[in-house]
C-alpha cells in the first residue's frame, strides 16, 4: 500500500468498490422458469460449468409460433387430408431420383440393418422433402420454448432439452446454439429428437462425430437403426386393405400394437383383399378416406414406423410412399 492511498482509506474504499462490481458473479441469473434445477442437473450429471449452461440457456428464446403450431399439427386432419400433403406427383418422382442417385448406399445401408430401402427413402421425404427442408427453428429455442413454456408435454420436451445440453458435442452436426430444426426441436435430414440421436444414431462412415445435416451414411444408417432396434422384420407386410362384411365388430384400438391373429379379424367380418398367413399378428386401422371409411390391417413394420411418429397416418403416408418410390425405380430399371 502507498503512502497516497494509506491517507486515503475513503478513496481506496471507492476504488475496491468499483473493482468489485466488476467482477462477474459465478452463475448467471436464471431466464427461464425452471432453468436453475435443469442447470443443476445437467451440472451434476455431466461436470458442464453452470456458468456455461446458463449463458446457454439464456441466449434462447421462447417463440410463440413454437407453442402455435404444436396446438395445430398435421396429424389432426383426416386421413383424406393428410395423405394429399405427401402422397404428391412431386414427392413421389423427387423420391424416384433420390433413391436412384444414392441407390448403391441406400441398398448396401438397406442390407446391413434388413431394412427395405425405399422406408429409408420415404422418411427423409416425409421428413423433409429429401433433406431440402429441415427446419428454420433454433433447436434451442424450440426445445426451451417446449420443455419450459408448454405444460400439456413439458416433461416429454425438457428431458429432450436436458439430453441436448448433456449431448457430446460430436453426436451434434455443430455447436448447440448454431443447431436448426422443426418446431419440435427435431434435426437433421430424418429429424432425430435427442433421445433418438442418444440411442439410435449412427456414425457409419466412421469419421468421429454422427451428423445427420451433412453426411448421407450417417442419415441413412440412423432412419435403418432406428427401425431395426424397434423390431422391423425384413421382408414383412405393412398394411394390407381389408373389407368388413355388413355385420363386422365395431373395433378399437389404441395404438398399432398388432394384437390379434389376422384370422381373428376375419372372424369378427373384415376380409383380406389379398393373401395374407392367417396367424399374421394385425391389428386394424380405420381410416377417414375421401369416399368413406378405409379399413387398413396393420403389421408389426406399420408400428414399428408409429415408433418413429405416433400417428397412423403419418405411418400410412409413409408406407403408401415408400411403396410409390420402389414401384417407380422398378419401372425405370426393369432388369433389376
Amino acid at each position: 500500500m502507498t503512502a497516497t492511498s494509506a491517507s486515503h482509506p475513503a478513496r481506496l474504499l471507492a476504488v475496491l468498490s468499483l473493482l468489485w462490481m466488476g467482477v462477474p458473479t459465478p452463475v448467471q441469473a436464471a431466464t427461464h422458469p425452471g432453468q436453475a434445477a435443469l442447470v443443476r442437473e445437467v451440472a451434476r450429471d455431466t461436470g458442464k460449468s453452470p456458468q456455461v449452461l446458463n449463458a446457454l440457456l439464456g441466449s434462447a428464446t421462447m417463440q410463440q409460433s413454437i407453442l402455435d403450431a404444436i396446438s395445430r399439427p398435421a396429424e389432426a386432419k383426416p386421413w383424406k387430408d393428410y395423405r394429399p400433403i405427401f402422397l404428391t406427383d412431386k414427392r413421389i418422382d423427387d423420391g424416384i431420383a433420390f433413391y436412384r442417385a444414392h441407390r448403391a448406399l441406400l441398398e448396401q445401408v438397406g442390407r446391413q440393418y434388413g431394412v427395405a430401402p425405399q422406408y429409408i427413402v420415404a422418411i427423409v421425404g416425409v421428413e423433409t422433402s429429401y433433406g431440402r427442408n429441415t427446419g428454420k427453428y433454433k433447436v434451442l429455442d424450440a426445445l426451451v420454448t417446449l420443455g419450459l413454456y408448454y405444460p400439456p408435454r413439458a416433461k416429454f420436451f425438457r428431458e429432450q432439452l436436458k439430453e441436448l445440453l448433456e449431448m457430446p458435442d460430436n453426436h451434434l452436426a455443430g455447436p448447440i446454439d448454431t443447431l436448426t430444426g422443426s418446431y419440435a426441436g427435431a434435426q437433421g435430414w430424418g429429424q432425430f429428437m435427442p433421445t433418438s440421436i442418444r440411442d439410435f444414431a449412427v456414425d457409419a462412415d466412421q469419421d468421429g462425430r454422427i451428423d445427420l445435416r451433412n453426411s448421407l451414411p450417417d442419415i441413412f444408417a440412423s432412419v435403418a437403426n432406428y427401425f431395426a432396434k424397434h423390431g422391423w422384420v425384413d421382408g414383412g407386410p405393412v398394411a394390407a386393405r381389408a373389407q368388413p362384411d355388413a355385420a363386422a365388430q365395431p373395433i378399437m384400438v389404441k395404438d398399432a400394437t398388432p394384437q390379434w391373429p389376422l384370422e381373428q379379424l376375419e372372424a369378427w367380418g373384415y376380409a383380406p383383399l389379398q393373401a395374407l398367413p392367417p396367424a399374421q399378428p394385425t391389428s386394424l386401422q380405420t381410416l377417414q378416406g375421401p369416399n368413406g371409411p378405409e379399413y387398413w390391417f396393420t403389421f408389426q413394420n406399420f408400428y414399428v414406423i408409429t415408433r418413429y411418429n405416433r400417428s397412423p397416418l403419418y405411418a400410412m403416408a409413409v408406407d403408401q410412399l415408400a411403396g410409390a418410390i420402389a414401384a417407380g425405380v422398378g419401372q425405370m430399371d426393369p432388369a433389376r
